[in-house]
């Protein structure tokens, strides 16, 4: 296109990703956790 409208897109892209890369690596990660089940009486 000749008003650059898809470059202008591109540009936008790549600077809401890399705010989202630079924000995820700040974010706490997300540990499981190990749940203890009670023995099954039912049995």
């Amino acid at each position: 296109m000749a008003d650059g409208y898809l470059e202008n897109k591109q540009g936008d892209y790549e600077k809401r990703k890399e705010a989202w890369l630079r924000r995820k690596k700040h974010l706490p990660k997300v540990r499981k956790t190990n749940i203890m089940r009670p023995d099954d009486e039912a049995l």
